[in-house]
């Protein structure tokens, strides 16, 4: 079912991990509560993200699994709009399952987000570190790829 696309893991804002100088707190520590209560339970799944390069190519969000709209999980800022598809990881030839965590850049005005770099909630990955080459798992039938 899942379309598999070479990527490179990069370095993000790291605000879906940990505290920072603009947030006091880990964003999905903040977020996850919310999305349980709406229908999705990511609590076995790494407090954070993988940002992983699948340039040239982009995606978009066409039809993902579940999507909700203006969730209100911070003072900091406007509410945002969240989607989520089901994808794997697979490193050193290890299967990963997990989530492509998609913030939309229309609600989401604090960081900019690259078209070419799939976020991904997943199972914590031993040994992995910025610049390794892996795999991400796509379903075609709710991410749109095309060349960048």
């Amino acid at each position: 079912m899942f379309k598999r696309l070479p990527g490179i893991l990069f370095r993000g804002h790291q605000v879906a991990s940990r505290p920072s100088k603009d947030y006091p707190y880990s964003a999905l520590e903040k977020q996850k509560p919310l999305f349980k209560a709406l229908g999705l339970d990511l609590y076995g799944y790494f407090n954070g993200t993988l940002n992983i390069s699948i340039a040239p190519l982009i995606f978009e969000m066409t039809a993902p699994q579940f999507t909700f709209p203006l969730v209100e999980w911070t003072d900091l800022h406007p509410p945002e709009t969240f989607s989520f598809s089901r994808c794997n990881v697979v490193y050193k030839d290890i299967e990963y399952p997990g989530w492509v965590y998609y913030p939309h850049p229309e609600t989401k005005r604090n960081h900019f987000q690259n078209p070419s770099l799939l976020e991904v909630i997943t199972k914590q990955i031993p040994e992995i570190k910025y610049g390794d080459s892996l795999e991400a798992g796509i379903d075609p039938r709710e991410i749109t790829l095309r060349a960048g």
